[in-house]
């Protein structure tokens, strides 16, 4: 049985021996047929000849490729096949040209190897010359059966191969192993198997984990592969003492609470990721990186955390326009570190059409467990469906941030007074708050999958003439739903496919209908992040007068679908988006009755984040809007 053997790589690019090839042409004669010198008027000729060939080669190439073969290989040579590179050599002629064939037969069974086929029929040969037109090369393919994986076998060496607390790893790795039995054998599936089981191998426990070995036995008879590969895993590693540089005014204590990664604790790329991250975020630092030192071994490992400090004092002005609230303007100063307190304050003026505002926020450091306290001060004057509000908010609480859950707590007091045409009477009230959020999407930036919930729970009393107690509920979600990925072999990677993106917001005040409740505890609904095709916050109740107000009960939902457009047979950074939203306030449960928009639009996955542009038709209002949003609002 004629079997052979590949470690590594199945092919190989042949262009030494295409330049051997060519080298091996006869020299430009330099003598006459008799041996003798050339006169001066045959040298003359010669180069006129020479000068001939030349300019006929370069008014195109010195032959065309045409590649006979199933479309998927055909692209494949098309992109990767040497031969018609040296079309574009001058002067070649037709005994150099069949030097290059059997070369160039080489070079495409190789590169037909790389996709699983092992005995083609490859042919290569020139055409019959057809006057006024260039030289033809004719390549001719028959794959043949493609090889299909019979056989896997995983094996491990060093500490994961006997200890128990490695048996989950040693599975998962397994469970994960992408190019299984029965499957088409290709060098790249091979490839990115072998690295996919690596990284899996190094993210827990064994960083200097490595492939020990790896075997891909080809039968070209019964066209089978049977693949082995051998992990070894190295030493376990546990997290270190933390030796932290780059630290001039913040305490080595703020550090290792952000971080969250004490001594002694298993090796966890992904923890460590983590802990980068919530030291990134936490605003104190412009640049943090993290590494585990394992040249001392796993007995003396060292976390070394090197970071940049933020500056102490940071001003950011921006500039803004935005179909909502149209030309923004804001200011925002920050000071990292207080005097004597150390807490961090940020003070930020804010100017737009519909509101003004003016606020601070004072945030402690860290403790142990990651809650902080928060106090917070602002005054604002906003536009509420037909009134204006001038607010005053004073808040104090406790709040933690984690990768994918946020909690706080805080006591509030808040005042609104309300001008315009028979607008609401003014209120205080005085409430206490709970607000729970959790996100689990596949991405920050771009999330394609998964979902978020936030709940914000509230209850208080009113406070003036008369005392009425109320309880305030909203709650938010939005989920991705995958409808699976564009088709083809060479979509495998796309990073994302078409899918739904849901959304749905549900709140209730609920109090005597006497409560005089601050107008900022009420509900409006309407823009480019709520029921597009309504102007921002125009949907509230209608007062018998015409006028609109806040309401005390509201609900929003919306359908999206977001599907990537393919350019040339590749995903572009552009999505179609088609949705329908609904949402709908009143003071009465039983009042609600939901205004629709609908629309379409497209989205460009930005650097930043998504940037979404749309043209939205309100149906209750038989108007249209163009509806611009950046980000993922959640």
């Amino acid at each position: 049985m004629n079997r052979f053997r590949t470690c590594s790589r199945l092919w190989w690019l042949p262009v030494p021996l295409l330049a051997c090839a060519l080298l091996q042409a006869p020299a430009t004669a330099q003598t006459a047929p008799d041996g003798q010198a050339l006169t001066p008027e045959q040298r003359r000729a010669q180069r006129q000849a020479q000068r001939q060939a030349t300019t006929t080669a370069d008014k195109g190439p010195a032959f065309a490729v045409e590649i006979r073969a199933p479309k998927d290989i055909q692209d494949v040579l098309t992109r990767r096949l040497e031969l018609p590179r040296f079309a574009e050599l001058p002067g070649l002629d037709d005994n150099e040209l069949a030097r290059l064939l059997p070369v160039a037969r080489k070079n495409a069974e190789e590169i037909l190897a790389t996709l699983g086929y092992f005995s083609p029929l490859v042919t290569i040969e020139q055409a019959p010359a057809v006057a006024a037109e260039p030289r033809r090369v004719i390549v001719s393919v028959d794959p043949g059966q493609p090889t299909q994986v019979t056989e896997v076998r995983i094996d491990f060496t060093g500490p994961i191969a006997t200890e128990e607390g490695a048996r989950a790893q040693r599975e998962k790795i397994e469970a994960l192993w992408t190019l299984r039995p029965g499957m088409r054998f290709t060098q790249s599936e091979w490839d990115a198997a072998k690295l996919a089981a690596l990284r899996e191998l190094t993210t827990v426990r064994y960083p200097v984990g490595k492939l020990a070995d790896s075997r891909a036995d080809i039968d070209p008879e019964t066209h089978s592969a049977r693949l082995s590969v051998t992990l070894d895993s190295g030493p376990a590693f546990k997290v270190g003492d933390m030796v932290i540089s780059g630290l001039d005014r913040h305490s080595t204590e703020l550090v290792t609470r952000l971080a969250q990664l004490p001594p002694g604790e298993t090796y966890d790329q992904t923890r460590m990721l983590e802990a980068q991250q919530r030291l990134s975020d936490s605003g104190y630092f412009d640049s943090v990186y993290l590494s585990l030192d394992t040249s001392g071994g796993p007995e003396a490992t060292v976390m070394r955390v090197k970071v940049r400090e933020a500056k102490r004092q940071k001003l950011i002005l921006g500039v803004g326009v935005n179909t909502d609230t149209g030309l923004r303007f804001s200011m925002e100063h920050t000071e990292h570190q207080l005097p004597v307190i150390g807490w961090r304050a940020v003070t930020k003026l804010l100017y737009e059409q519909p509101k003004k505002s003016l606020g601070t926020e004072w945030t402690a450091p860290p403790d142990a467990n990651l809650w902080r306290w928060r106090t917070s001060a602002q005054v604002a004057r906003e536009e509420s469906g037909s009134f204006e509000v001038d607010s005053l908010l004073l808040r104090a609480g406790r709040t933690r941030t984690t990768e994918s859950v946020d909690r706080s707590y805080f006591l509030q007091y808040e005042r609104a007074r309300n001008t315009g045409t028979n607008p609401p009477p003014d209120a205080n009230a005085l409430s206490a708050n709970y607000v729970w959020t959790r996100r689990d999407f596949d991405s920050r930036l771009f999330p394609t999958s998964g979902h978020g919930l936030s709940l914000d729970v509230g209850g208080g009393v009113t406070v003036g003439d008369t005392r009425y107690p109320f309880g305030r509920l909203v709650g938010k979600w939005l989920g991705y739903i995958p409808l699976g990925r564009p088709g083809g072999q060479a979509d495998r990677n796309v990073a994302r496919g078409t899918r739904i993106a849901a959304r749905a917001e549900l709140g209730a005040v609920l109090a005597n209908e006497a409560a005089n409740l601050p107008t900022t505890q009420l509900f409006l609904t309407g823009g480019d992040n709520t029921v597009r095709g309504y102007a921002y916050r125009s949907i509230g109740v209608t007062l018998p007068d015409g006028q609109t107000a806040a309401g005390r009960y509201l609900v929003v939902g919306s359908l999206e679908l977001q599907r990537p457009i393919i350019i040339d047979g590749l995903t572009s950074a552009w999505d179609f988006v088609a949705f329908v939203d609904a949402g709908g306030v009143a003071d009465k449960p039983q009042q609600l009755t939901a205004k629709v928009g609908v629309g379409a639009g497209a989205q460009w996955n930005s650097p930043i984040g998504p940037l979404q542009i749309d043209l939205a038709w309100g149906v209750a209002t038989q108007k249209l809007r163009l509806n611009l949003s950046m980000g993922v609002l959640f």
